[in-house]
């Protein structure tokens, strides 16, 4: 599975984003966090593609599933 979140120093001192893009993780989260959905995020954040979003919250599950 290829890497859609990346930390680089350069960008935003090492704030894991999506991958060619700004926008960092956690924005996606807080996003559902408040009650908004996938596709809201995406048109607020219109560089990051669904496939991105949707690996990403994919990947993030299996890390906390991992744990257990």
């Amino acid at each position: 599975m290829d890497q859609v979140i990346l930390a680089d120093p350069d960008i935003l001192a090492g704030t894991p984003v999506f991958r060619n893009t700004r926008v960092p993780f956690h924005t996606l989260l807080d996003y559902i966090e408040e009650g908004h959905t996938v596709d809201e995020f995406l048109d607020d954040f219109p560089t990051v593609n669904k496939a991105d979003a949707i690996a990403a919250l994919e990947q993030a599950k299996d890390l906390v599933l991992a744990q257990f």
